[in-house]
């Protein structure tokens, strides 16, 4: 197994890292590997699941949606 170093670590993340690790009952080093395993996983979506959200979307807002939908809506939350 590899090892790293982490040079220049800031005190503050380095105290909540701690704290986390106390949290989840696992050593320093164990919860850095898993903040770093969940960092990098890979997150597929399910095509079936995104189907159906976007249908559900669909159905609230009673259709399509046109361009001048989204433009309204982005000028609306910038507000």
């Amino acid at each position: 197994m590899a090892t790293v170093t982490v040079k220049d670590l800031p005190e503050k993340l380095h105290r909540q890292l701690k704290v986390r690790a106390r949290q989840h009952r696992r050593s320093l080093n164990s919860e850095i590997l898993a903040v770093l395993e969940e960092a990098t996983a890979s997150h597929r979506v399910d095509p079936d699941d995104l189907l159906a959200r976007a249908a559900a979307v669909r159905s609230r807002v009673g259709g399509r949606l046109t361009d001048s939908d989204l433009a309204a809506f982005r000028g609306a939350g910038r507000r």
